[in-house]
């Protein structure tokens, strides 16, 4: 993205705020895997969508004083000696050029953050997720109301940040979409190789490998997540990550698996025969899946919210159900009663964007504190994801035991509806089974 485009969020931010304010906004720090070795860097979401730049130990400083610029940052100086075992920095210099802000070595933290907070009505941090920043601008705050006879002035509020960002970034813009179109086609591409590649006898983790080959051949270094590959009683767990299980004939394999690229993540679940074809009880399963999604994706538009996103899935689930005899009872009870849940255990769907379970608020409140369920704008993406879960040992039928399916798309809000941002994968039955029939990868 260009520097513009983080240029004008932190205006809109800015406007947002109380008059006289400074917001702080700390990068992520570099994670330590065990001895000498680190996680790959991941930049805090908050620090990115503000500033575009990607490194750690770094404090972003944003204003709407007039005596202070709009945006500093403070980051790490260049240093031949480090860059050439750890990686090249920006530096303070180039990153004024490149970021649009004032930047200033890390080093010159401790007055930075006396000039911003002296004189400040309000603060504006992330209270919950960076307590360190937190601890500093405590013990700050003590030392400026101790020299309120010399004429410096405390903040009198520390305002948390994240109901003001969250609503932002809630809200995607071109500059976002065009990225998260992207995301969606690689990773839709991604599963269909996975479909390709499945046969008896391979491991879980195999497939797995060919989705992280995809996302990185195509620009994606990195899974938003970690991959789900659950084969058999695997797909009922379903955080199931360890994907190290012998995929067997007859058995169904739960794939979720997105991409992150440039930040944003891609999410996307598909269920599928190991062997290609559905036997006739997969079959009538998975299809209750498929009508409960499309139910639900039907109702994903401008107004809606949620709430009838749920009811719409879970209409067609205890309706499917009770069909199949997986439940029993009167279908108005049952609806009323929530019966599906006993098999549908999670939520129809999250916000989806610089995380993959993204901020934003599920409930609205109004000017008289009211909390009404928050309706669906254009630029809004969410994922749509029912699914059914039958462990052994479930009181129904032992035909119906270890089958678990999930169908998982990202839907962007528009003016006149949504668009399928992961559309390219197949979810019919008669489409996959094709596609894994003419399969020829090695």
């Amino acid at each position: 993205m260009q520097s513009s485009v983080f240029v004008q969020r932190r205006r809109q931010l800015m406007a947002a705020l109380q008059p006289d304010s400074v917001v702080l906004i700390s990068a992520a720090r570099e994670q330590s895997r065990s001895r000498d070795t680190a996680y790959p860097f991941r930049q805090h979401s908050d620090f990115w969508y503000y500033s575009g730049f990607n490194e750690p130990d770094a404090l972003l400083i944003l204003s709407n004083r007039a005596d202070l610029p709009a945006a500093q940052l403070l980051c790490r100086e260049k240093d031949p000696a480090q860059e050439v075992w750890h990686g090249r920095r920006l530096g303070p210099a180039a990153a004024s050029d490149v970021l649009q802000l004032q930047a200033t070595a890390r080093s010159e933290q401790a007055s930075m953050l006396n000039q911003a907070l002296n004189g400040s009505r309000a603060v504006y941090l992330n209270l919950t997720e960076q307590p360190e920043l937190l601890a500093q601008i405590t013990a700050q705050m003590q030392v400026l109301k101790q020299r309120e006879k010399r004429g410096e002035r405390a903040p009198s509020q520390l305002i948390d940040l994240a109901p003001l960002s969250a609503a932002q970034r809630l809200i995607k813009d071109d500059n976002e979409i065009a990225i998260m179109r992207q995301a969606g086609q690689i990773s839709a591409q991604a599963h269909i190789r996975a479909m390709q590649c499945c046969r008896p006898g391979r491991f879980e983790y195999q497939l797995e490998a060919e989705i992280l080959h995809h996302f990185a051949s195509n620009g994606a270094r990195y899974p938003a997540y970690n991959s789900i590959v659950g084969s058999g009683n695997n797909g009922c767990i379903l955080h199931y990550t360890d994907n190290s299980s012998e995929m067997t004939a007859g058995d169904l394999v739960l794939i979720d698996a997105g991409c992150e690229l440039q930040g944003y993540a891609a999410d996307i679940s598909r269920t599928f025969p190991v062997n290609g074809k559905f036997s006739e009880d997969q079959a009538a399963l998975y299809q209750l899946v498929l009508d409960a999604q499309y139910a639900a994706c039907n109702a994903v538009k401008p107004g809606g919210n949620f709430a009838t996103v749920t009811a719409a899935a879970e209409q067609v689930l205890t309706e499917g159900l009770l069909g199949l005899g997986i439940l029993q009872g009167e279908l108005t009870q049952l609806i009323a009663d929530k019966a599906c849940k006993q098999y549908f255990i999670h939520g129809i769907g999250h916000w989806l964007g610089l995380d993959v379970h993204d901020v934003g608020a599920y409930k609205a409140e109004n000017p008289q504190g009211q909390s009404s369920e928050q309706s669906f704008v254009p630029g809004m993406v969410l994922t749509i994801e029912p699914g059914l879960y039958i462990p052994a040992g479930s009181p129904t039928e032992p035909r119906w035991w270890d089958l678990a399916v999930r169908i998982e798309d990202n839907l962007l809000i528009t003016k006149d509806g949504h668009e399928n941002l992961t559309t390219a994968v197949p979810k019919e039955i008669a489409a996959i089974e094709q596609l894994m029939a003419t399969a020829n990868v090695s």
